[in-house]
């Protein structure tokens, strides 16, 4: 864990975690901090949720002995696809960032998160910076005749991200629509809740049309990608059932080679062999995420490092500099 103190420019504070049988957590600092501005870089495991307990344990550990600053540096922030109100559910993603801010974390720093609206959910500045120059980078220089190339959007959701893509590409755009793609925002914003069942013992004076259900249209990729690579880019690829599937059907309309650009490389369960078994050639993350295991499980996994912008952007935080260089170039529906 990164300390950066006015006193003592570069050093490291020796933090101890316990874990007792019962699998609760503790936390000693074993120097004083008292007034100092602390780093704490939290990389999420396949155990989100211990994870996320020490964090919270441990900036509260700093918060009670005095640290000035308690910045969070979290690449992947969890629970980031909970952000919408599920029927009668909860936002988690706003819970988590409450819970947060009570520990004592005062600004965090982040990389694509799923939503960026995510950012009006905390009390205190957010810094979400972009692994696109990286992935678009690795495009250019490590995929031949990448002008040959076509990005791919897997949803009509993704279409923004991989518009950007295109635009700073040059390439051209095409979106894979229709029933194949079961998305996660189908139910996600409360707009089947309350369920459509009239109540009888109720108040019956007023009569409110019924939504109709929705009817997805026949799988459909709109764009040609026949003699193309194709792209596909998202945020995140976790379950890789649906980027199997958009890929069979890519192969099936004539695109003879096929990449998956994603920033966190979850990965989990099956995904290794699933993208091994299937027609996808090459899946490109970051190392947003620890995903080694993975790697040696399938050799299609490729990684592009990103610490360098997480590096800067500590370093210009600690001297007071501006971040606006990080952002550069970047607009809102990036």
């Amino acid at each position: 864990f990164f300390c950066i103190s006015p006193i003592k420019p570069h050093f490291y504070i020796l933090v101890q975690i316990f874990f007792f049988l019962c699998s609760e957590t503790r936390v000693d600092v074993k120097e004083s901090v008292r007034g100092q501005t602390i780093f704490i870089i939290q990389t999420i495991p396949r155990d989100v949720n211990t994870a996320i307990m020490e964090l919270l344990v441990m900036a509260y550990a700093l918060k009670t002995s005095c640290a000035k600053n308690i910045i969070g540096v979290i690449p992947y922030f969890p629970y980031s696809k909970q952000c919408k109100m599920r029927k009668r559910g909860s936002i988690v993603c706003k819970l988590l960032a409450s819970m947060l801010a009570k520990a004592g974390l005062t600004h965090i720093i982040t990389m694509d998160l799923h939503q960026k609206e995510i950012q009006g959910f905390f009390s205190f500045p957010v810094d979400n910076l972009r692994a696109s120059p990286f992935l678009i980078q690795y495009i250019q220089e490590e995929i031949p005749d990448y002008r040959n190339a076509i990005i791919v959007a897997k949803s009509p959701a993704a279409a923004k991200r991989a518009q950007s893509y295109a635009e700073r590409l040059r390439l051209g755009l095409a979106v894979i629509h229709g029933e194949a793609q079961c998305s996660e925002s189908d139910m996600a914003d409360g707009r089947h809740s309350p369920p459509c069942v009239r109540n009888t013992t109720g108040h019956t004076g007023l009569e409110l049309p019924l939504m109709m259900a929705k009817e997805k249209p026949p799988i459909t990729v709109v764009g040609d990608v026949g003699g193309r690579i194709a792209i596909i880019v998202d945020d995140i690829i976790d379950d890789v059932g649906d980027f199997v599937a958009a890929a069979e059907i890519l192969k099936e309309r004539g695109a003879y080679k096929i990449y998956i650009m994603a920033t966190h490389g979850l990965l989990s369960a099956d995904a290794p062999r699933l993208i091994e078994e299937s027609a996808i050639d090459e899946v490109v993350v970051t190392n947003t995420v620890p995903h080694e295991v993975q790697k040696l499980q399938c050799p299609k996994i490729k990684t592009v490092d990103v610490s360098m912008i997480l590096a800067e952007a500590i370093r210009r935080i600690h001297n007071g500099e501006s971040m606006a260089y990080l952002f550069r170039n970047i607009t809102v529906d990036d």
